[in-house]
């Protein structure tokens, strides 16, 4: 297997090999395995134009050329992820001469990120986007005629346009209970981070809805609350098929005062019942083969829902390479998943079938763990690495001798600072729910380094405690 892995790595690598790579519009943080990545695929000396530097280790300057951007900060995780967008459709004149002079000849390829364009920029081949029709697949209120035409069981919902009256018609009739989730269309571009999310409970709530809602929005899905387990399930097309992957928790925390939603990290340490999972995965070919066929889609995607009382009910669909995707990557460390879904998206040949995929990936993935709770907060500050013990029901910084749970740690991001913590090596085990430690990471950034996350609350696991599940 270890040597046909390699055969497969080299056969897809020839994007890169040989090539000049320039590298944008991230963090430069996450850079770092890129350029380690390029290394292996062969390719020349890369060019690196960050946005900034990020949290974590950097990439060593004798590897890569580096370009750092001047640009504003950011208010939202929407924001960062526009901003690249814009960046690669009509980069700064700053880009444009590091490009030149870093590739006079126009030889290079880039390697983008997920939400920029695909196709060419400055004359070069752009790798990594994706086209505008996939794109246009990631506007919420685009959901519900998915699953309907997926024959995908999901809860109801209404697209309506963006005035107070008409919001809270509709919220009135979809209110099973215990609210409504409003959700922002993408008119202004591909919204992110549960920015544009609302759990509305209450007239004040309503009404600050409407207010963030009519300045950017023209028209909001307003959904029934759905409670249980914030989780997706992600695929992989390919022409002869769907791979379809294990489940990962989606780490959203609940404002209950504000009807905000704070996204934390992803992981897969947590497990739905057999029966949820399955129900899960055949979502994933679904989903995955209609994409396929409506609109030519080849790569990964995610589709993001709640584990209900009923059962997994979809609520948005990712045609991207997601951050869970990277998730379920990372327990698999030697398998090329990134750079299939760059040669898949390009029109190159894939070099393996559905079936064997979704059999490499997911057993490994089951087998091997892993995720990690993060935070962003606007609130700038100083940097710091600390090892943490659970004391009670808190967090506390680990004396000298104690053995740590992790290490919790606090840096620049895109956004204000990006809080992050990863467990030591053989502390999680499966079945743990990821965001009981996203809480206590929040609550120990807010005492340790004056962050903002305030209270937050984890979902609540209704469907593994059901008798027969």
């Amino acid at each position: 297997m270890d040597a046909d892995v390699d055969a497969w790595t080299r056969q897809l690598s020839q994007l890169f090999a040989g090539h000049k790579v320039i590298v944008a519009f991230m963090l430069l943080a996450g850079m770092t395995p890129r350029v380690e990545a390029l290394q292996r695929y062969g390719a020349q000396r890369p060019l690196l134009v960050a946005r900034g530097s990020g949290t974590g280790p950097l990439p060593d300057p004798a590897d890569a050329d580096i370009h750092l951007l001047d640009l504003p900060p950011l208010e939202l995780v929407t924001d960062e992820v526009r901003d690249m967008e814009r960046l690669s459709i009509d980069p700064p004149e700053s880009v444009r001469a590091a490009v030149e002079e870093y590739d006079p000849d126009g030889a290079a390829v880039w390697w983008l990120g997920p939400p920029c364009r695909t196709g060419e920029l400055l004359g070069r081949p752009a790798f990594g986007g994706r086209p505008a029709r996939w794109t246009a697949l990631e506007d919420k209120t685009r959901a519900e005629p998915i699953w309907d035409a997926c024959a995908v069981p999901h809860a109801r919902s209404r697209v309506v346009v963006c005035g107070y009256a008409e919001l809270t018609a509709a919220a009135r009739d979809l209110d099973q209970g215990d609210g409504t989730v409003w959700s922002g269309d993408a008119r202004d571009g591909v919204n992110g981070g549960a920015d544009y999310v609302r759990w509305v409970r209450s007239g004040e709530q309503a009404r600050a809805a409407f207010d963030f809602f009519a300045e950017r929005c023209d028209e909001v899905r307003i959904m029934p609350f759905l409670d249980g387990v914030p989780c997706s399930i992600h695929g992989f097309a390919l022409d002869d098929g769907v791979a379809a992957f294990r489940p990962v928790e989606l780490v959203m925390l609940r404002h209950r005062d504000t009807g905000r939603f704070t996204a934390g990290g992803l992981g897969t340490w947590w497990d739905p019942p057999p029966g949820d999972r399955e129900q899960m995965r055949d979502v994933a070919r679904r989903v995955g083969g209609w994409m396929r066929d409506e609109v030519g889609y080849r790569g990964g995607f995610g589709v993001d829902g709640v584990l209900t009382r009923d059962g997994f009910r979809p609520t948005e669909l990712n045609p991207r390479f997601t951050g869970g995707l990277t998730t379920v990557a990372r327990s698999v460390p030697d398998l090329p998943l990134e750079l299939l879904q760059l040669n898949v998206v390009a029109g190159r040949e894939a070099h393996v079938s559905a079936a064997d995929l979704e059999g490499l990936i997911t057993r490994a993935a089951d087998a091997h763990r892993g995720g990690r709770a993060i935070g962003v907060t606007a609130r700038s500050g100083a940097a710091e690495e600390v090892d943490v013990v659970l004391d009670g029901d808190r967090w506390r910084v680990a004396a000298a001798g104690e053995v740590a749970l992790g290490r919790a740690q606090i840096g620049p991001g895109a956004i204000g600072s990006f809080v992050t913590f990863e467990a030591a090596d053989g502390v999680l085990r499966p079945g743990l729910r990821l965001a009981e430690l996203n809480v206590r990471l929040l609550r120990f950034a807010d005492e340790r380094w004056a962050t903002d996350f305030g209270p937050v609350e984890p979902a609540p696991d209704l469907r593994t405690a059901l008798p027969g599940t």
